[in-house]
């Protein structure tokens, strides 16, 4: 247990000592604190010790400690008076070292009134005993509650999607493929449109993931459908869109349900499985129906011109948007696949670990 004020920090060990004990070992460095006993504990007799590396340095002329029946006290005279914001150096505090803060407010001061030393450092004390006791920051939480909300929205959405699909399927077949743009392309449209806030995550440092990776994934979905799909409302009836709608809504039927349990530190070995799995058969399919849409679009586009720019112009720019189209699909749609592919490949490897077809079949 410990706790501080400008001057001085106060640290004191609890222990149990064994029959026939030496008295503690204590070292005090300039920036190190060492400590060792033989104490008895849930092992029996044992030896226990640690090496503090504190964040700044004391001044070990003035700093005391005295060994008591079962504790050890220290009282440690910082070389500069400022206040720390934790007492190692490291960030990660273990499990057994507390902050005591029933020692934190003290009345020594100047006036006759009690004083408060956290009012001299507003929010700090706060972010200490969070940290301290397991709890989330007041920001933390705020964090968490954006998080679960926002794929919350996404897995109602894309719910909304599959649902209206399946049920016009199971009612009219075939047929309801025409009109599944007409029917959910609205919804779609929320969905995908609010995806691009998924940009900004990695960049505030709301999630973990690559902002390189956000962009092509959202942004090659985007193009997709607002300007392919959207752009030409031709395309709108085809068969494709049911096919390529619907793989799009399974894969995140899956994704967010994992998103909204990971923002909590849940992890259900299912739902983790499902993620890191359905993508085998699922990308490959939506990859193949992306390109069918490429595909099918670009005799629109010749014929319209939309998106496309033509000579003679201020700028004198010129600019074929179905050539583009093409050049995807002959040089980077494959490569794209592959790299997709690879990466969610290597995402399932790190945290499922490899496949043993050998054990599977012994």
């Amino acid at each position: 247990m410990w706790h501080q004020h400008n001057e001085s920090l106060w640290s004191q060990v609890s222990f149990t000592l064994a029959q026939n004990f030496q008295s503690p070992s204590v070292d005090l460095q300039e920036q190190n604190l060492i400590f060792s006993a033989v104490g008895q504990g849930a092992q029996g007799e044992k030896k226990y010790g640690f090496n503090l590396k504190l964040l700044k340095s004391i001044d070990t002329e003035k700093s005391r400690f005295r060994v008591l029946d079962r504790n050890v006290e220290f009282s440690l005279t910082k070389a500069q008076v400022e206040f720390w914001p934790r007492l190692l150096e490291d960030t990660k505090k273990p499990a057994w070292l507390k902050i005591d803060f029933d020692k934190w407010t003290h009345e020594e001061d100047l006036s006759d009134e009690a004083r408060d030393i956290t009012d001299d450092y507003p929010g700090l004390y706060e972010k200490m005993q969070a940290e301290a006791l397991g709890w989330p920051t007041k920001r933390e939480s705020m964090k968490k509650v954006y998080l679960f909300l926002y794929n919350l929205w996404q897995l109602v959405g894309f719910i909304y999607v599959t649902s209206v699909m399946i049920t016009r399927y199971l009612k009219d077949g075939s047929d309801s493929m025409a009109g599944t743009y007409e029917a959910v392309g609205w919804m779609m449209h929320l969905c995908l449109l609010t995806q691009f806030i998924e940009v900004l995550h990695p960049l505030i440092g709301y999630t973990k993931g690559s902002v390189f990776e956000a962009v092509i994934q959202i942004g090659g979905r985007g193009i997709i459908f607002f300007c392919l799909i959207e752009g030409e409302k031709r395309m709108q009836t085809k068969p494709v869109i049911f096919y390529l709608f619907l793989v799009w809504s399974l894969i995140e039927l899956v994704r967010y349900p994992y998103y909204m349990l990971r923002v909590y530190d849940v992890e259900l070995s299912f739902i983790t499985w499902l993620r890191y799995t359905i993508w085998i058969p699922l990308y490959p399919l939506g990859f193949i129906c992306e390109g069918v849409v490429i595909l099918r679009d670009i005799p629109y586009f010749d014929e319209t011109g939309k998106f496309s720019v033509a000579l003679p112009n201020k700028l004198n720019f010129a600019f074929h948007f179905p050539t583009l189209l093409r050049c995807y699909l002959l040089c980077f749609f494959f490569p794209a696949m592959y790299k997709m592919m690879n990466h969610m490949y290597q995402m399932r490897l790190k945290k499922l670990g490899p496949v043993s077809w050998k054990k599977k079949f012994e």
